[in-house]
């Protein structure tokens, strides 16, 4: 398969790693240094793209790998309001979109055991439940994509909450995400639910990047010879109202 990487930082790097293993090709690496050089590649080029570069960055990226046919998948977060639009232009294109906000196995698992618990908790009003992730420092967006995805989990199953917010916002309506960076922590993220008596907790650790980079090459060897937009329930073929 050959794998053009859009974003060739630490995450990249480590896809290409686990790609070549693999026994893939990488078609190229595309940076903010040298993004003149998606022009030269043509449709057949490249079986696949795999893109993670900066929220900046990503709606062109995107755009450009489905205008030029190639199957995408994306991991940059921070650039979600145009995500509407983009899946739009997939399927006018008739190509494949392959969006999750975070692609370790565990933290999939992570975001039905957050959805259970929601579920659980919308009964018990005493609770008061809160957000916090922690990343390393050179992450630019906040609060992170899986947060987000975290605190839509929670929205969905207690009617109570309506919005997220990523500062102290102390208001009934609303989930509270504090983001932390500290030096070079893959990612942590808690939610806890609180009351005058006692804590709830779940937890989920990321102890390297190695389990991200090849969720998503597994998503981009899953994509090649698909047609429509996807996420990791597709590919885990797990159901989403749990």
């Amino acid at each position: 398969m050959k794998i053009l990487l859009l974003g060739y930082g630490k995450m990249g790097k480590t896809i290409e790693q686990i790609a070549l293993n693999r026994g893939h090709e990488i078609a190229g690496r595309i940076d903010v240094n040298n993004r003149a050089d998606l022009d030269a590649l043509g449709k057949e080029d490249v079986d696949v793209a795999i893109e993670f570069s900066s929220p900046e960055a990503a709606l062109d990226n995107v755009r450009d790998c489905l205008k030029r046919g190639w199957p995408v998948v994306c991991g940059t977060t921070g650039w979600l309001e145009h995500r509407t639009e983009i899946e739009e232009l997939c399927r006018q294109q008739h190509g494949a979109f392959f969006y999750a906000s975070n692609y370790s196995i565990g933290v999939n698992l992570f975001f039905r055991l957050n959805k259970m618990l929601a579920r659980f908790m919308k009964g018990y009003p005493s609770y008061h439940v809160s957000m916090t992730e922690v990343h390393h420092t050179e992450k630019k967006d906040a609060p992170s994509g899986t947060a987000i995805t975290l605190a839509e989990g929670i929205i969905e199953q207690i009617p109570t909450k309506k919005r997220w917010v990523n500062d102290a916002d102390s208001q009934p309506d609303a989930v509270m995400i504090e983001s932390l960076r500290e030096g070079t922590v893959p990612g942590t993220h808690v939610v806890r639910y609180d009351s005058e008596v006692d804590t709830i907790e779940i937890k989920h650790v990321a102890y390297s990047r190695q389990g991200f980079a090849l969720g998503a090459l597994t998503a981009g060897e899953w994509l090649v010879g698909k047609e429509g937009v996807f996420g990791m329930e597709d590919l885990l073929g797990e159901i989403s109202n749990v």
